[in-house]
C-alpha cells in the first residue's frame, strides 16, 4: 500500500527532512569535533615534583607521536596539583570530574592521596589510569571496571626482592620505610616472598612522611646487625637516605637493598653514594630492546633527560587510554567499550609487553637492577610476568 504526501504538504516535508539531515550532519561534525579530555592529578610541587613532571612529559609524548590524537580526535589537557596531600584529594579530584569534566583522570605518585582519587572517581563513574601509586587498595578491595593502573601495586617490587634476598641465603634481614601505605605494603611484599623461603624480618622500623631524620634509625639498624637492610624510599627522601646510609660507613658493611624506587629519578642527587645498590622494579636501563631504545631516545630529544620508570608508566597510561579510545572511534561516552577494550589489550611497553590482570593491575616482569655511574642496569629478570594477588578484589 503506498502512501501519497498531498502537494500543499510536500515542501513542508521536504524541509522538514532538509532540516533533520542537517541537524543530523551538525550533530555528527560536533561530536566528531569533539576533544578527549585528560586530567592531570600530579604532583608538581614537594618532595615528588620530579615524579609527577616525568610521568605527564611521558603521557604527552606518546600523544604527539598519534599526532596529537587519540581514537582521531584532539586531546585536551587540564592540571591540578595534588600537593600530596591526601586530605585534599577528594575536592582535587573532584575539580577534575565535575569542573573540567575531564574523560579520564591520570593521577597519581602517592598511594594516600590515590585512595582520595579513586573513592570520588568510583562515585562518577570516571575512568583513572593510576601512572604510579601502588596502593594495593585500587586493584584489591577497592578495585572497579574504572580503575586501571600502568604501573604496579606495592606488593609486586617487593615481593621480587624478597625473592631475591632470600635466594642469596640471607637469613636475618631489617626493613625501614616511611609509615604509609606504599612503603608499608612494600614491606608486607618483601616479607611474604623472604619469609616464605625461611627468612626472618627481625624488625619493621618506620618514621612518619616525609620525615628525612633518618640518623637515629640508621643508628639502630647497625645496633641489630642483620643479614641486610630493605628499605622503600623515594624522591628527596631516597636521596638523603642514600647519602646518610653512606655518611654512617654502613655502606659496604650491611649489603642494602630496596624497591627501585630509591634509586629511580635520583641517582644525579646521590652520587658515588649509590653506586653499587641493587633494586627490584619492573623497568631498568639497558634493556637494549629496540621499544625501549626508541622511546629512550625521543625522549632524550624531546626533554632534554633521560627517561626514568616514571615517564616509562606515564607513556604506558596513555597507551591504554589510545587503546580504550581507539575502539571508540574518539567516542568517550561509550564507557563500557571503552573499559572492554583496555581491559584486553597488550600493551608493548618499553620495559616490555605487559598485559593486565583481572583487577586491572600490570602483569610484568621485574627486573634487578645494580646502580653503574647513573644508571639503574638490569643484572637479570628477578620474577617473570609477576601478577598481584588482588586479595579482596570482587570484580
Amino acid at each position: 500500500m503506498h502512501r501519497f504526501i498531498p502537494r500543499s504538504l510536500a515542501p513542508v516535508c521536504l524541509a522538514a527532512a532538509a532540516s533533520l539531515a542537517m541537524a543530523g550532519a551538525a550533530s555528527a561534525q560536533t561530536a566528531a569535533a569533539q576533544k578527549i579530555k585528560v586530567g592531570f592529578m600530579l604532583p608538581y610541587t614537594g618532595t615528588y615534583a620530579a615524579l609527577g613532571n616525568a610521568i605527564e612529559n611521558g603521557f604527552r609524548m606518546y600523544v604527539q607521536e598519534q599526532g596529537g590524537k587519540l581514537g582521531g580526535r584532539e586531546v585536551e589537557f587540564f592540571k591540578v596539583d595534588d600537593e600530596s596531600d591526601p586530605a585534599k584529594a577528594p575536592e582535587n579530584a573532584t575539580k577534575l570530574i565535575k569542573r573540567d569534566q575531564v574523560d579520564v583522570v591520570i593521577g597519581t605518585v602517592h598511594s594516600g592521596v590515590q585512595m582520595g582519587i579513586v573513592k570520588v572517581a568510583k562515585e562518577n563513574n570516571t575512568l583513572v589510569i593510576i601512572p604510579n601509586a601502588g596502593a594495593d587498595e585500587a586493584t584489591g578491595p577497592l578495585c572497579g571496571p574504572n580503575i586501571f593502573r600502568s604501573s604496579f601495586s606495592n606488593w609486586q617490587p617487593g615481593y621480587a626482592m624478597g625473592q631475591v634476598v632470600a635466594g642469596r641465603g640471607m637469613k636475618k634481614v631489617v626493613t625501614l620505610t616511611w609509615k604509609y601505605a606504599a612503603g608499608e605494603q612494600s614491606v608486607k611484599g618483601f616479607k611474604e616472598a623472604f619469609e616464605a623461603k625461611g627468612g626472618k624480618v627481625v624488625k619493621e622500623l618506620t618514621l612518619p612522611f616525609p620525615n628525612v631524620e633518618f640518623q637515629a634509625l640508621i643508628t639502630e639498624v647497625a645496633s641489630l646487625k642483620p643479614d641486610a637492610v630493605f628499605v622503600f624510599f623515594a624522591g628527596g627522601g631516597a636521596v638523603k637516605f642514600v647519602k646518610d646510609w653512606a655518611a654512617a660507613g654502613l655502606k659496604d658493611k650491611i649489603p642494602l637493598y630496596a624497591s627501585g624506587f630509591l634509586t629511580d629519578g635520583t641517582l644525579e642527587a646521590q652520587g658515588a653514594a649509590a653506586q653499587g645498590l641493587e633494586t627490584t622494579l619492573h623497568y631498568a636501563d639497558g634493556l637494549e630492546t629496540p621499544r625501549d631504545r626508541n622511546f629512550r631516545a625521543a625522549y632524550a630529544k624531546a626533554f632534554k633527560l633521560q627517561p626514568d620508570v616514571y615517564a616509562v608508566q606515564g607513556y604506558d597510561a596513555a597507551q591504554m587510554l589510545a587503546a580504550g579510545a581507539s575502539a571508540v572511534k574518539g567516542d568517550m561516552s561509550k564507557k563500557t567499550e571503552v573499559i572492554k577494550a583496555i581491559e584486553a589489550t597488550r600493551v608493548d611497553s618499553p620495559r616490555g609487553v605487559f598485559t593486565l590482570s583481572r583487577a586491572h593491575n600490570p602483569v610484568q616482569d621485574f627486573y634487578l637492577r645494580k646502580v653503574e655511574g647513573r644508571e639503574n642496569k638490569v643484572s637479570s629478570v628477578a620474577v617473570k610476568a609477576l601478577a598481584d594477588p588482588a586479595r579482596g578484589c570482587r570484580l
